[in-house]
Parts: C-alpha cells; structure tokens; sequence
C-alpha cells in the first residue's frame, strides 16, 4: 500500500533535482544530461548517413533510434509485432474509440525522470493512477481469507495492517539504511550512494526477498509476513516477488518508484508512436521534416530471423522477409531470451559470459484482463453504508488486484478485473478470455455479493499473458538471488572498449539490461547507454560540458564482485 513506504525523509528544498531512478547501481543524472542544450553528442561528418540496425520497436529500440537519427545516423528499426513493446494500449471492439486498456505498462513514478522527458517532449499529459489507498483512489477494499474490510486511508483498516506497515518501515531502516540512502539518492550525494550500496551489495546479493524480511526482527510474526506478502505496499501484494534478490526491492523503495504513479492520458502506447512520427528541431545531417517514419517509408522492417558477424566485424541481420542487409553497429533492444529461441545467432556475437547472463536471466509472468463498463458505477453510494459500491480491490482470491478506472461519472469506463504476476498468472494461462471473466466475476461476486458487475460490461474481454506472448516470453526481469554479477555483465555492456575488438558492434539495451526492469524508465536509460556507445563507435563524442554515461563511467561503475 502506497502510504506504508517509508517517508522517514522529507526533501523541502525545491530547487533541488527530483529523487530519480538513476541509482543506486550506476549513479548518472540521465535526466540532466537529456536537457542540456548541448546534446548527447556528435559523430564526424564523415559517418553522416551510416545505417545502424536497431532490433525492437519497443520504447528503448525507438529512443535510441531516435537520438540516433538527431545525430545524422540513419537507424533501421526492426520490429516483429507493433512499435511500443509492452507500452501497449488497446480499443474495445464496438466501443468508443477513446476507451482504452493499458496491457503493458500502465504506471509511472515520477522519479522516472528521464521518461518524463519525452512524455514532455511529445507533448503527453499525465494524471494519478489509482493505486491502492492513494489519494487518487476513492476507497480501497482489502479482502483476506475471506474477510473485507473498506478504507478510505491506511487508518480505515484493523490495526494489524498498520502493524505491518510498522514493520517494514523498520525492516528497511534496520536491514538496508533506507533513510540515509534515500536522502543520498534525493541529495545526488554520489560518493554516499556507493558507499551504502557497496556494502549492501556485498552483504545481501544471495539473499531473497522472504529471506530477508525472515531476519528482521520486525518481521519475526509469520503472519505479518503473510499479509504482507498479499497486501504489500505501493502496488499491492508482493509475495510473488518474495523468491527475488532483495536488491531488486530495495532499488524500488530507495527511489519511491512504487509511489505517487501516474498514468498517461490516452494510453502510454502513444509515447513511442508519437517519438515514431516526430520531426525533431535540432537535427544533423537530415533535412527539417526528418522522422524515423520517413526513413521507414511509415512502416519498420519486420522480424529479424538471424543475427550473424561477418567479415570486417560487422552485424549481418537477416529479417522474416529474407532480406539481409550488414551494419557496421546494431543496438538490440528485444527481451534477450529472444537472442536464445526466436532467433538463429552466431557464438561470436557475445563473449560467453555475456550469453551466460542472458541465459540465466529470470522473467516474471504477468496477466491482465479489462472489460468495458457502460459508467463508473462504482462512484455509486450503498444506501445502507454510505460506501462506495466498488473499490479498488486487493485480495488473495483469483484475481488478486482489481483496478477501476474511469473519464468521467456520465462516460464509459474500464475495469481491470485482474492483475496478476508470477504463480498467479500461471493459473489463467490455458482459460480463454471468457472463461478468465467468469471466475474473476464469481471472485468478485464474494466479495460483493450485492453489486452486479456483469449488468455494466458493454463489451467483449481483452487480456494478455505476456509469458505465452511469442517475442516476450515472459513481463519483465526479476533478478534472483546470486546474479548481480549477471546484471553487471548486461548493464555494462555498451562500455565496448573492455570488450575484445571481434566482439564488438552489437549493443544490448532494453530494459531488462538496465537496473530497474519493469520500468520504463530503464528502458530509456539503457537506450542513452547504447546511443553513447554507437556514438563513441563512429568516433564521435559528447560535449565537454555534457559528459555522456561512458564518458564518468569509470567514476561510477556498478560494484565489482569478486568472480571467485
């Protein structure tokens, strides 16, 4: 529940930068390096016009292709199903148009600070998402074993919850520094970000997540850990997460990433469609009028089958098509797994400990399902009660988190009658659309006997499981215990120079490379590393004032452990 995260630090100078998601692994201020006039860098004009393959049109693939493009490359995006990735927004078949549902990523936090600099930029608006018990969010029913109670706030609930609360409060001061490190991060005290994080990373890379709220005296009551696990905080529940490394978490609370979301009005599918179409101002090279849509004739190339190295080390892609063409450097932005099934590679693309890290990565599953409802009827008030009739339920039945979004009290509205990830995604995985409706109706109908959902729906079911998605294969990365080293190898990846030369040109981005998957905001800042590094391969170089992400690496390296 949002208001249970810790707020033990309060920032009051507001002329100090946003808390921001660049840490606490690889402390770079992405956000200022976006808006300083002087840009992310030049290549000599020799190179002008040089293509460079970027594999997925996802929000990383078009970020980069885009910046690639201001700098006078000419990026050739390759996308096997529909430009945005999991940033996906769909219609309701027979409905209004305007009525959408968020498939993929449907919250943001506001330390996603680089994001929102193209939210900005494409001129997107953003409004609170209603997560559990925010202020967004009319009223909140937690339902455990069998039991509701309503809440307007955390106060509304049994006092055990607020013990809970209590409890990972202190589980994080106790266990992980949290206020110091969050002030750091708040402060951009760079020097006190990797210390604290050095030692956390030392101590607690074998440790899950129950492991660690296991050891805290706080969290000593299995019962506290149980509600926990189905209540949480921020999002809702979070025992799916519990096998997880506790760095994973703790990278989410330092930077309130689980806090204060918003939602982008439209549907954020618009964000890389609109980066698609836009014809930057400040462009080299290219005409005025310039977008990666004209360089695509307004359609991407399709899948790539086939990714080999080829003589001079060069990247040799081959597409669904049968095309091939060669670059002299090739960003892939896809989910890696893809590097291991739905596409044929050489060996010599990735030294074997990058294919190691891939190989071991560890994706979450992920469901959801929304229907179409005629008003936002759940705004209506019990006679007997005074309550609202429905509210954003979290609950340890079938559907887990059921979210109520709407436009209005007089427009069609959207339920998303389920959200689950991991295990609980599993158990919808071979019911159809329909039949996923009817059992999260008759969960529901538990919990609210008296209020008759179905009567409101105007329209067919859309849902998505992205495990059983063919170019996905699964939500997003959860690193487990034990692959920090992992994750360092795939970050890391875009500091080329460290490579050998035959292992070279092809840059990995996306945000399961990045620190923070799950997140757009790692998708774009991985996307920044990849554009420095394809930069720093045609020879150019950022501004003396602006240094780039390769340039301070050596100053901010993610922790190094020990391989032996």
């Amino acid at each position: 529940m949002t208001s249970t995260v810790p707020n033990a630090v309060q920032h009051t100078d507001a002329a100090a930068p946003p808390i921001t998601m660049f840490g606490p692994d690889f402390p770079y201020a992405y956000d200022d390096f976006l808006a300083h006039p002087a840009g992310l860098g030049q290549i000599p004009a020799t190179e002008h016009g040089q293509e460079v393959a970027v594999i997925g049109g996802g929000l990383s693939g078009i970020i980069a292709a885009y910046e690639l493009m201001k700098m006078g490359l000419k990026p050739v995006v390759y996308e096997a199903d529909q430009i945005g990735g999991r940033l996906r927004t769909v219609g309701f078949d027979g409905c209004d148009g305007d009525l959408t549902a968020e498939m993929g990523a449907m919250r943001f936090p506001p330390s996603s600070t680089a994001l929102q600099h193209y939210i900005d930029l494409v001129g997107l608006e953003t409004r609170p998402f209603p997560n559990p018990l925010s202020p967004a969010t009319p009223s909140t029913v937690v339902d455990l074993k069998g039991e509701s109670h309503y809440a307007e706030t955390i106060d509304d609930l049994p006092q055990v919850y607020r013990d809970v609360a209590e409890a990972w409060n202190a589980c994080l001061e106790e266990g992980a520094d949290f206020s110091d490190m969050n002030r750091a991060l708040r402060e951009r005290d760079v020097p006190r970000i990797r210390e604290i994080w050095s030692q956390l990373v030392e101590r607690l890379d074998n440790q899950t997540f129950y492991g660690f709220l296991c050891d805290s005296e706080a969290f000593k009551s299995f019962r506290h850990r149980e509600i926990f696990g189905q209540v949480g905080f921020g999002t809702g529940g979070w025992d799916t997460d519990f096998p997880n490394s506790i760095l994973e978490i703790l990278r989410v609370v330092y930077t309130e990433a689980d806090d204060h979301h918003r939602g982008i009005v439209g549907g954020s599918q618009q964000l890389p469609l609109r980066l698609w179409d836009r014809e930057p101002q400040k462009i080299v090279h290219w005409p005025l009028g310039t977008s990666l849509s004209s360089l695509h004739g307004g359609e991407p190339r399709g899948a790539v089958t086939r990714l080999t190295r080829t003589a001079g080390n060069r990247i040799t892609v081959t597409d669904a098509t049968g095309d091939i063409r060669t670059f002299r450097a090739a960003v892939f932005t896809g989910q890696s797994w893809l590097l291991l099934s739905k596409i044929a590679c050489d060996d010599a693309l990735f030294p074997i400990d990058h294919w190691t890290a891939m190989e071991r990565t560890h994706y979450m599953e992920s469901s959801k399902l929304f229907v179409p409802v005629d008003r936002p009827f759940w705004l209506d008030k019990d006679e007997t009660t005074g309550r609202d009739t429905m509210s954003m339920t979290l609950t340890d039945r079938m559907t887990r988190g059921t979210y109520l979004l709407d436009e209005g009290p007089d427009r069609p509205a959207v339920i998303c009658l389920s959200y689950t990830w991991c295990d609980d995604s599993l158990k919808w995985l071979p019911l159809s659309p329909k039949e996923r409706m009817e059992v999260m109706l008759k969960s529901l109908g538990e919990i609210y006997p008296n209020v008759d959902i179905r009567s409101h729906i105007i329209g067919n079911p859309v849902t998505v499981s992205w495990e059983n998605e063919p170019w996905f294969m699964g939500a997003f990365k959860a690193n487990l215990p034990g692959h920090y080293r992992y994750q360092r190898r795939l970050f890391t990846h875009f500091m080329q120079d460290r490579l050998p030369e035959d292992k070279r040109g092809i840059f990995l981005a996306g945000d399961d490379i990045s620190w923070t998957a799950g997140w757009a905001e790692g998708a774009v800042q991985t996307a920044l590393n990849a554009v420095w590094g394809v930069m720093h391969q045609f020879g150019g170089a950022t501004d003396a004032t602006n240094p780039g992400p390769g340039d301070v690496f050596d100053e901010i390296a993610p922790v190094e452990l020990p391989e032996d």
